[in-house]
């Protein structure tokens, strides 16, 4: 054909040499916030909001109805002082988490945890004063708090900085009050303040690193899924649109040398093209909306379809128990069936092909096969069993394809 016939592309329509649409740089999306997350968000604010009031109000309480109690002289002074402060500090960590509580170039995060350590040693001072278990209380939330929303860099300094007011104060290091009892009852207390404290971090951190394993897999199945998305999409796109640009660009080009019905055939060509494509479109989103039908159903409809279109017989043979498959793998069964029938139907003009599905132990099984037919087929490039190797792979799983003695062979196992 003339050089001249040929349209000018632009650098943006430029495709591959096997007229794929053109690569795009690899990207790693990071997971949508959707609503879901938005809303769970907005719950554990709530709850977390929750949490720290009712803490304030039962260290009001416990310390109001406690002996000595609230005063105005002496220790009671102190222990209303103490718990003022206390109270405060805990209600500055709801505030600190408002949006537009700090300016932005302050670390929300920094305030906060600063807050839980002010919080924590007055929790241990109010509980040398006072020797009541709402102080107790407190410093158990607040090791817990650090332990569960700050990395290890933030709560470690927080943990040791409970443990060292405990041992300052139950010392005498740091003589807050008058201590009473014997030396070993004040030894045994600390102690086990002490234990308590490094349990409750503990915990309370396996519980931080199990919600971020959770939501790195989360995370994850999110990308995972885009993937698959993306990679049946293009297979869509890439294998059906581009092959019907190719013949709907030589049907302009005969068109154009008087050469109608030729031009017809690859109009035609196109047209199936299309409906190929949509089809192949159809279960795609089957298989994502998992309202695809049972392997065995959608093989015998695909074995109709050869039927109908070209004459000649598809039997389908099921071996084995049945049973659902996940459905990326009844996909890749669908797709690598469809292709090999498509391939007898091309390259074995007149060849009656044979489809075996057999369930095992652990995996399943697709074979067609097709006798050597006597008319002469269309060459192909060998492209789609190269697409069906690959998405065997993908999941583990191995394809053969070639010629056997009765004809040709397409084999797929996959561990299901």
């Amino acid at each position: 054909m003339p050089i001249r016939d040929r349209p000018r592309r632009s650098g943006r329509d430029r495709r591959s040499p096997e007229g794929s649409l053109p690569p795009t740089p690899a990207r790693t999306p990071a997971p949508a916030q959707g609503p879901d997350r938005s809303a769970s968000a907005r719950r554990n604010a709530v709850a977390g909001v929750c949490l720290r009031a009712a803490v304030i109000a039962m260290l009001v309480a416990g310390e109001a109805t406690s002996p000595p109690g609230f005063g105005l002289t002496g220790e009671r002074l102190g222990i209303t002082l103490l718990t003022i402060a206390a109270s405060v500090a805990l209600a500055l960590t709801i505030v600190s988490r408002l949006p537009v509580a700090l300016p932005r170039r302050w670390d929300k995060a920094l305030v906060e945890a600063v807050l839980i350590g002010l919080v924590i040693v007055l929790s241990i001072v109010l509980d040398a004063v006072s020797h009541a278990g709402p102080a107790v209380g407190v410093l158990m939330f607040g090791v817990g708090a650090a332990a569960a929303r700050h990395p290890l860099r933030r709560s470690l300094p927080l943990l040791l900085l409970a443990l060292a007011s405990l041992a300052a104060v139950f010392s005498g290091i740091l003589p807050v009050t008058e201590l009473t009892g014997a030396a070993a009852d004040r030894t045994d207390r600390g102690l086990s303040l002490c234990v308590s404290v490094c349990v409750v971090f503990t915990v309370a951190y396996a519980i931080r690193e199990r919600r971020a394993a959770t939501a790195a897999q989360a995370g994850e199945a999110v990308l995972a899924e885009r993937a698959r998305i993306a990679r049946e999409i293009h297979d869509i796109l890439a294998h059906s649109l581009s092959a019907q640009i190719v013949h709907l660009e030589g049907a302009r080009l005969l068109l154009r040398a008087d050469r109608s019905q030729e031009a017809l055939d690859r109009v035609e060509r196109a047209r199936e093209l299309a409906k190929n494509g949509l089809e192949e479109a159809r279960r795609a989103v089957a298989a994502l909306r998992d309202d695809m039908p049972p392997l065995p159903a959608a093989l015998a409809a695909l074995a109709e379809d050869f039927h109908s279109s070209t004459g000649r017989e598809c039997g389908l043979d099921v071996r084995g128990p049945e049973r659902r498959l996940p459905p990326e793998i009844e996909l890749a069964m669908i797709r690598t069936a469809q292709e090999a029938v498509t391939n007898v139907r091309r390259h074995a003009p007149g060849s009656p092909a044979a489809v075996r599905l057999s369930f095992r132990d652990g995996e399943c099984e697709l074979e067609v096969v097709n006798p050597p037919s006597a008319e002469p087929g269309t060459p192909g490039g060998g492209y789609g069993l190269v697409g069906m190797r690959e998405r065997a792979e993908l999941l583990g799983g191995t394809l053969e394809a070639g010629a056997t003695g009765d004809g040709f062979l397409v084999r797929l196992r996959v561990p299901a």
